[in-house]
């Protein structure tokens, strides 16, 4: 039986110049982000507003969708929800110290009852501000390890980052989300509180946000959009308060990225790009190439020349770069190729983005397994725009042969994408024989 009206709902749909079906529409594209098949018209928004209480996650997407209509979060009670998932933490960037949020997010992540709370988060768009830019007050941290090992223990959290970034690579993030997040809670927190010098403590942050941003990686390769965009933010916390530059630029270029893949290059994800470019001028040549080859993609969707300078100027960086090998320290040349394949397809020019996949495959190392599984994807989808059915099959054969060996939702959406869009050449054997070959795959 419904309540009383809801009146808040009313209000805030008034605010948005939103009608039901409009609003309908957003609460199945946020669910539709997700990965969830949600039914949802002007019918059932009527129903809401009549006193109905919308069922987790239903209630979680229609936050969401309010607060991208309306430009500001929306929390379960403003919307007169009483059906809304537990409140989440905090992502306004004030008030909870990173250490703790953290603190908090691996434990959740371990224990199955507030790990399916959190996983009912919604990844969002107000979140994409990112932390500010100017470093945190030092914290007090009582004496728990000899200051003398604290270098020592830096330096393992990164060779562990080094090993989870690999694993995650060869076997899709799903394998290595469990582990990493027991790493972090049971061994790095404890190192997060310990007494050191500001340089040595600087070292430990930098270290952790590396394996927090991985995390926040395995997340979004497990499908938990949500959870993942809170671990990228606070490693982009942690790294302002360690004074890391460049891994400042990673999370926040992590950020941007995650938002474009789910289909978001607006100019707030534009913005964040640009941040992300902006605290990369005191990186590596390396760093800044990293940042500016993923503006120039997002730049593609607002101003050609702009992007395709932005484009040079990270080529012209990467060639000038010297790095040493590492997660965070080096940027594969496939990598940098397969950013040149999404600005040329962001511009509508086909053959030089599969022209750019193409070299990107070729540079693609054994130790890139995701990477070169998805760039034979993303290749097949630009060639059978092309017209070229033939080697399209042949690339989707070589994506369908590789990802059993990975647990990755990113491999899942490209079986998605690649279903679809052979579906209309069943009678092309080939074609016929890899939707043959994929029926039954998740």
């Amino acid at each position: 039986m419904p309540g009383a009206p809801n009146v808040q709902l009313q209000s805030l749909l008034q605010a948005s110049a939103w009608s039901n079906a409009q609003l309908a529409r957003m609460v199945v594209a946020v669910a539709g982000e997700h990965g969830r098949h949600l039914t949802c018209n002007r019918s059932t928004i009527s129903r809401w507003l009549a006193g109905h209480q919308p069922r987790p996650p239903a209630s979680t997407f229609l936050l969401e969708a309010l607060a991208r209509g309306l430009d500001r979060p929306i929390t379960a009670r403003e919307a007169g929800l009483s059906r809304a998932p537990a409140p989440d933490l905090d992502l306004s960037g004030a008030g909870l110290d990173p250490v703790l949020r953290l603190n908090q997010l691996t434990l959740a992540d371990l224990d199955p009852m507030q790990r399916r709370s959190r996983n009912a988060a919604a990844f969002s768009l107000a979140a994409l501000a990112g932390p500010p830019l100017s470093g945190r007050q030092p914290r007090s941290r009582p004496l728990r390890r000899p200051a003398q090992a604290v270098g020592a223990q830096a330096a393992q959290m990164r060779a562990m980052a080094s090993l989870f970034a690999e694993a995650a690579e060869n076997h899709g993030g799903g394998s290595t989300r469990a582990s990493l997040a027991a790493y972090l809670a049971h061994e790095v927190i404890r190192w997060l509180h310990v007494s050191a010098s500001e340089e040595d403590y600087r070292q430990l942050l930098s270290a952790s946000a590396q394996l927090t941003l991985l995390l926040g990686a395995a997340c979004i390769d497990d499908g938990d959009h949500g959870l993942g965009q809170r671990h990228q933010r606070t490693a982009a916390e942690l790294a302002v308060e360690a004074q890391d530059h460049g891994m400042l630029t990673v999370a926040l270029r992590a950020m941007a990225t995650h938002a474009y893949e789910l289909g978001h290059h607006n100019l707030a994800v534009l913005n964040l790009a640009e941040r992300a470019a902006q605290a990369a001028r005191h990186a590596p040549r390396v760093t800044q190439a990293y940042a500016l080859a993923h503006l120039s993609v997002l730049q593609a969707h607002h101003d050609r020349r702009a992007a395709l300078a932005r484009l040079a100027d990270a080529e012209r960086l990467y060639d000038q770069a010297d790095s040493a090998p590492g997660a965070f320290t080096a940027y594969p040349p496939g990598g940098l190729q397969y950013q040149r394949a999404q600005v040329f397809a962001a511009l509508g020019e086909a053959p030089r983005a599969a022209a750019a996949l193409t070299t990107s495959l070729r540079l693609r190392t054994s130790t890139e397994l995701r990477a070169s599984t998805l760039t034979h994807a993303r290749l097949a989808e630009v060639l059978l725009e092309m017209g070229h059915l033939d080697r399209a099959v042949a690339h989707w054969a070589e994506f369908l042969a590789a990802r059993p060996a990975l647990r990755s939702t990113r491999t899942a959406h490209r079986l998605t994408v690649m279903r679809q869009q052979l579906r209309p050449y069943y009678r092309h054997r080939h074609a016929a024989q890899l939707l043959n070959e994929a029926k039954g795959l998740a």
